[in-house]
């Protein structure tokens, strides 16, 4: 974090130093909520939870280094003590943005988000200092704290915001203004929450709503294929930015291939001119993830050269999604087994298949999570296209919804031994274990929630015959 001392902390969120012996001490070192992420210089967090109280922790990362706790009552040790934790993290986060030089890129959707956000944060890098969010934390404490990770050297600032409900991404881009805002997709994710697409529409578009308008500098970066994203053109005064694979849109592919590994290569046309990509990435989906960070960087000044170089080595920096190991053995273990929604399990079933031309392919899937009335429906049409694609074998894991993945396989076509439903992820394990072949090729994919990374974890660990913890 840019350095701030106690003083000017306790005023930006409103709160009372306790035990502060000196208030013109800064923070230098980085803003905290886990205890064993304190060091000398930064500020730890403490969130009370259900479970674990931040507050017990206060004396042991004072003795780490930490220069003070952001807490609800004191503790004994340098504090800044405020009626409620997240509510003055995002004043703080606020304050600091306000005083960065840097530009501010927000991005949202259905999905894609966090792959578009390491492949944005990859090109922006080749330019100048950059910080993004890690992984997916992209609510409202990881997104302040991503946000406070900046310093006087970032340039830009990529953040990704998630929402589950109407106010939410306005309440994020509150905290962090963008300049540049890119909504990808509307898509299938939560729609159990939000109770239909043209409510998940309303929610990602409050992200175009709230950039500035053109002649201030902001941008909305459109998704042209997408016609719920495409109508947000309406809802900003900002500069609009189509991205897309349509003749409309202005970065776009074209001749989209896939190698003979299932990795995406395509002509790249921006506004200042064209060039070639073959991405380390799997599946064609990410196609449209490059377009939106290419989108991106155009908007930044990069040439579409420069835009295509990064992008042809940008790689995967967020865990289990689309890793794709090869074992000693030949057998390849595709772990996407950090989230799951109809669209992207779709689209992993299609880079499945395209990584395994000419080989055996197993699918082990399980429940897509918070689809509400849709979820029959949808864990039903992924069964079919399972069989549609003609991938090899359909391991369903799991309760109800992996009972519907394995009866849509069923009812598609599917006989004999191609589908099969288990218990569990110990159970998945077995199976694998006792049919796998030199040359097959393994896709693992749910809702995190199901833990199917434990799947391709055991699978990776030749040889080894413990078991794997099911959730």
């Amino acid at each position: 974090m840019i350095a701030l001392s106690l003083a000017e902390i306790a005023e930006v969120v409103g709160g009372q130093t306790h035990d502060i012996p000196d208030p013109s001490v800064q923070v230098t070192g980085p803003v905290v909520r886990d205890s064993r992420e304190a060091v000398p210089g930064s500020l730890f967090v403490a969130f009370a939870g259900e479970r674990v109280d931040g507050h017990d922790f206060a004396a042991a990362v004072v003795e780490s280094g930490a220069v003070a706790v952001l807490g609800t009552r004191p503790v004994g040790v340098p504090a800044i003590v405020v009626d409620d934790v997240q509510s003055a993290l995002g004043a703080l986060a606020r304050h600091v943005v306000r005083r960065l030089g840097a530009t501010l890129v927000a991005l949202t959707g259905s999905a894609g988000k966090t792959s578009t956000k390491d492949l944005i944060a990859q090109v922006l890098q080749r330019k100048a200092p950059t910080v993004f969010t890690p992984g997916s934390l992209n609510n409202e404490i990881g997104l302040p704290l991503t946000a406070l990770s900046a310093t006087e050297e970032t340039r830009f600032l990529v953040l990704e915001m998630g929402a589950r409900g109407i106010g939410h991404i306005r309440y994020l881009a509150g905290l962090t203004p963008p300049k540049v805002g890119l909504v990808l997709n509307v898509g299938s994710a939560h729609i159990g929450e939000f109770r239909g697409r043209e409510q998940i529409a309303q929610a990602k578009g409050e992200l175009v709503e709230a950039l500035p308008a053109e002649t201030d500098g902001g941008t909305a970066i459109l998704n042209a294929d997408d016609p719920y994203v495409r109508a947000m053109a309406s809802r900003t005064k900002a500069k609009v930015l189509f991205f897309g694979e349509s003749g409309e849109a202005d970065v776009r592919a074209e001749n989209v291939r896939l190698t003979d590994t299932g990795q995406p290569s395509f002509r790249l046309h921006t506004p200042s001119g064209a060039s070639d990509v073959t991405m380390r990435l799997y599946g064609e989906h990410h196609v449209s993830n490059a377009l939106a960070a290419a989108a991106v960087a155009h908007e930044l000044g990069m040439s579409a050269d420069e835009i295509a170089v990064a992008l042809s080595e940008a790689g995967s920096l967020s865990r289990w999604r689309m890793e794709v190991t090869e074992r000693p053995d030949g057998v390849t273990v595709v772990n996407d087994a950090y989230n799951a929604n109809p669209e992207s399990m779709k689209a992993a079933l299609r880079a499945l298949v395209a990584i395994g031309k000419g080989r055996r392919t197993w699918a082990v899937l399980g429940k897509m999570a918070e689809l509400g009335d849709e979820a029959l429906a949808e864990h039903d049409a992924v069964g079919r296209l399972a069989v549609r694609l003609n991938v090899s074998k359909l391991v369903a894991v799991g309760g109800r919804e992996a009972a519907w993945l394995q009866l849509g396989a069923y009812n598609e076509g599917s006989w004999g031994e191609e589908s099969v439903h288990v218990s569990d992820a110990q159970a998945a394990v077995d199976l694998l274990r006792s049919e796998l072949r030199p040359g097959d090729v393994v896709l693992v994919k749910a809702s995190r929630s199901v833990g199917l990374e434990n799947v391709a974890q055991a699978l990776l660990e030749t040889g080894a015959e413990g078991e794997v913890s099911a959730r």
